[in-house]
This record gives structure tokens, sequence and C-alpha cells, in this order.
């Protein structure tokens, strides 16, 4: 596998504007948050800044939804989206995702596997902490055990689970080498997983955080808000702000009014009536956020009725996905196509999209002795479209014979409730790679596995991925493992839905192209005021 420097043209740190969405990190974090059909044109071009030049100084104002007494200053515990934006304005990681969710670097320089790709030897930028202090090896390693305590529950916990981590260890100041407990080709991603930020080693107290990123925190107020200074010694480049302030409104109504009232001059997570009813009035900008958000329902392949993959099949042709995105989502998203990670790096876009056939539908089912079907569908209002998504599908699956009963769980409970129990729910994910995706819901050995799908010659072929150095190849067997999931798997994913946020006119840089949880979304570094 070729080393991977810095200043690869796929990798070179971004300063064109892009705009980003969710893997969900905010109150569905794991579960994750787009053009659409029927979405109306994006907000891209003119917002970036592009035929400008950036112009230094100024404050910008930045509102998300909180969690109150939740939110957090450590890193390693962020789970809300207005955490997450705290701690990248402050801290860095080793790499970060790109907008197709591949690994860029960040404070690494590069890397580079051996033979056998279960070590890494990883190489580190000349970057300094906030308080003059270079960052070295010893903060990786201290950062990456701190994850992995046995004895906490740190949101990267999970996927750092594959580095060996006593085994590991510093080559002077600037380099780690990582030991592997199994081949892994796609380590670079490990190292941009959400929460693996690098922190000055032996820190337990964040109450005045000290990282590495662009920002300086002056001041806190947890349910509030959070104030920030520029970094001018910020190892890509000074931000263009003075200052940055990250306030919290939790009802979607307020963001609107501050933003429409000039109190910020940004509000995320908008939802599709209001993006419409601004969109074109000129007073605000809007952007929306492609494929943030896989929306789909989960078959439950251990049990009737879709231990039968004939029955699985006849629902993929059930649904009319366009009239999911269209009711369910107000238009604001783009079809699926019963696979994970549109637009993502080795998506297998060369399958055909499915399309509604409710006679073949009917043929599968008669041919599964499933006519006159009865099934239960599990929804909740723990997500935007989640109902909406259920009694459209019910409608849906009428048309073909089947009876679904709709059936609303509590949303405090919900996805644990759905992970092992019932046969069929509404579900949705954030951005991520999709080998995580593989890696953590479908293997048998797989955390979060909601379709409990668990084959043998599946989780053989992932491996293989792992395994293999050369990336047309590895490229061609995640196509053969997306086929087996397109022909018989668990996920019906009907749509991507957009993330949507609004700026005020004057704002610049902010980027229309990446989804939450990438390295580009809700990046104040590079956003400047016109």
């Amino acid at each position: 596998m070729p080393r991977t420097p810095a200043n690869h043209p796929h990798h070179a740190p971004r300063r064109r504007s892009l705009l980003a969405a969710a893997g969900l990190v905010s109150a569905a974090v794991s579960l994750g948050p787009l053009t659409g059909c029927g979405s109306g044109a994006r907000t891209a071009t003119d917002q970036s800044g592009e035929d400008e030049q950036p112009r230094r100084g100024g404050r910008l104002r930045a509102t998300f939804a909180g969690g109150g007494a939740n939110e957090t200053l450590d890193p390693h515990r962020a789970n809300l989206f207005v955490d997450v934006v705290r701690a990248k304005a402050v801290f860095d990681k080793l790499a970060d995702y790109a907008d197709d969710m591949s690994a860029e670097p960040r404070l690494a320089e590069s890397w580079e596997p051996n033979g056998s790709l279960d070590r890494w030897r990883v190489s580190l930028r000349d970057a300094a902490f906030h308080d003059g202090r270079r960052v070295t090896a010893a903060d990786v390693l201290y950062s990456f055990r701190r994850i992995a305590d046995p004895d906490d529950t740190f949101r990267a916990k999970a996927d750092l689970e594959l580095i060996d981590l006593d085994a590991s260890g510093a080559e002077g100041d600037r380099v780690v080498e990582f030991r592997l407990k199994r081949p892994s080709a796609d380590f670079p991603a490990v190292l941009a997983t959400f929460g693996a930020y690098v922190v000055p080693e032996g820190t337990t107290d964040f109450d005045r955080p000290v990282g590495s990123g662009p920002f300086r925190l002056t001041s806190f107020a947890p349910g509030r808000s959070a104030e920030y200074e520029r970094n001018d010694d910020y190892w890509d480049g000074a931000p263009y702000l003075d200052a940055l302030e990250i306030t919290v409104a939790n009802e979607e109504s307020a963001r609107v009014n501050a933003l429409l009232g000039g109190q910020v001059e940004y509000a995320h997570e908008l939802n599709p009536a209001t993006a419409r009813a601004h969109e074109d009035a000129g007073q605000v900008r809007i952007v929306r956020l492609a494929n943030s958000a896989m929306q789909a329902f989960v078959m439950k392949t251990d049990r009737p009725p879709f231990d039968d993959p004939r029955v699985r099949q006849a629902f993929f042709l059930i649904a009319d996905r366009q009239e999911l995105i269209d009711g369910a989502l107000s238009g604001a998203g783009e079809v699926g196509n019963d696979l994970f990670g549109r637009g993502y790096q080795y998506y297998a876009d060369s399958l055909p999209q499915r399309r509604q056939d409710l006679a073949r539908a009917r043929e599968l089912l008669r041919a599964a002795g499933a006519e006159n079907l009865e099934v239960t569908l599990d929804t909740s209002d723990v997500a935007m479209g989640f109902t909406e998504a259920a009694a459209i599908f019910r409608d849906q699956a009428a048309a073909a014979g089947v009876t679904v009963t709709v059936r609303t769980g509590n949303p405090d409970s919900y996805w644990a409730d759905i992970l092992d129990s019932g046969t069929l729910a509404c579900y949705r994910s954030g951005a991520m790679p999709i080998g995580t995706h593989i890696s953590q819901r479908l293997l048998r050995d797989s955390p979060t596995n909601a379709t409990q799908w668990r084959r043998a010659d599946f989780d053989e072929l992932y491996q293989q991925t792992q395994a293999t150095a050369d990336e047309a190849e590895r490229t061609g067997l995640y196509e053969r493992l997306q086929r087996q999931l397109h022909d018989e798997g668990g996920f019906l994913v009907w749509g991507f839905a957009d993330w949507i946020l609004g700026t005020a006119n004057h704002v610049r840089g902010v980027s229309p192209t990446a989804p939450a949880n990438s390295l580009d979304w809700a990046r104040f570094d590079k956003v400047w005021l016109a």
C-alpha cells in the first residue's frame, strides 16, 4: 500500500468551501445525520466565496441544539452535535473524514503499513498545543489509551479495539508504530474515527481544555454558549475569524428566528419546511448537505417472515422510494438503493437502481408461502420522518397484499428496543465509512447488528478486504460484499436525507458538500465574513 503524504492531492487540507452533515452525531449520534429529487436547487457555489478574496476579522455566532447539563468539553465524550463542534474547534485528530468518508491526514503527516497490514507507522506533523508544547507520539498514545480504558465508556472505544495498544509504541517524538490485532487495510479510517482526538499527555481535567486546534476556548456556560479566540499559531493556518461563539437553542424555531433576526450568522439543523420558506427569499442562505443520513427499514433476517430471502426481496420491491422521500422528508433527499453510503468511498454505484414492482413482489410472496402476510412495523418520533415513513410504507405494502401494523415506541428507548426485538423497524444512520458500517452492523460479532445478518462467508469476505493492500482489488471486494447485501440483505434503504443549515448572506467558506461528522462539516477555521 503506498505511503499517504499530507500533500497528496486527495488528502490536501481543504480551503475550498464545503458543507457537512452527520453520521448522526447529534441526539442520536450512533445512528447516525442532500440534493434530492423534489428538494429544489442546491445552494453551494454561491456560498463558498471561491470568487472572493477571504478577509480576516470579525466574530461568527453559530447556534446548535444542545444537551444542557449533559454537554461536555471532554472531546472523548463528545456525543451531541454541539459537543463535537466544540471539540473540533479546540482539538485535532490524526486523520479526519473527507466528503467521501475516506481518511484525510491531519496531525498525521503520513502513514505506511508493513506488508501484512498489521503494523502501521504514523509520522506526525510539526504541530503545537495552545500552551506551546509540541504534539508528540506520547500524546497520541496517551489519548488512545485513555479512550480504550476498560473501566470507561468513550465513544471511540469500539473502533480502537483493533489496536494492540500495549504492543504499540513511540519511535521518538514524531513517529507512532501501531500494532494491530489483525490486518486492516482501512486502518487510516480508525485514526479518523469519531471522538479520537489527541489531547496532551496526562490530561484529565477539561474545564480549561488545551488542544492543538484552530481556536482557543475563552469561556463556557453549559447549555448556553462557548466562546473562542483565533489560534494564530495553528499548523493548518490561522482562522480568518477573530472569534467564534457557539450558542445553544434546542428549538428549531429559536435557531431560525435568531438567524433571521441577526443574533447569529449560522443556524444548524433546519427542517425542510423552513428551508423551502426561506430558500428563495434572499434574507438568508440555505445549505443542503447531501448524503448525510441514510433512511431505511431494517428487516430481522433471523426470524419469520424475513428469514426467507424471498420475503426480503419482495419488500425491496414494495417500496416506492420517491414517494417516501416526498412524503417523509418533504422532498429533501435522494432515493436509496438498499445500500449504505451513497457517494462514499467504495460505494457500489454500478448496481441497478431498484424500483417498485408490486406484481413481482406478489410473486415472491406467493413463492415464499407468505400471501396475506401480516407484519408489525416499529417506529417512533425519535427522528424526523419516521412516523410519516411508516404510514406511507404501510399503504404501499397494502397494494401488494401485505398488512402492516404500525407500532409507535418510546423515543427514549427506541434504538435499544429495535436492536434485538421485533421484525421490521424504521432506521437511520449518519455518515461513516462503508467499512465501518459493515464492521459495526453486519458481521456476526457486530455490536449493533439490527438486521441480525450473520453469514460466515460474508465475514470471511470482509476480512479479505482488510487483508488486501491493492486499492483496485479491495474496491472489487467491497462491491462483492454490497452485491450480496443488495440481493438479500436486511436493510431496505429507501433514501438519503439532506442535512440542512442556514447562514447569513455575508458568510463565506461554508462547505456545501461535507456530510455531518466529516472534516469540513461545521468547520469554522475556513469560514470568513464578507
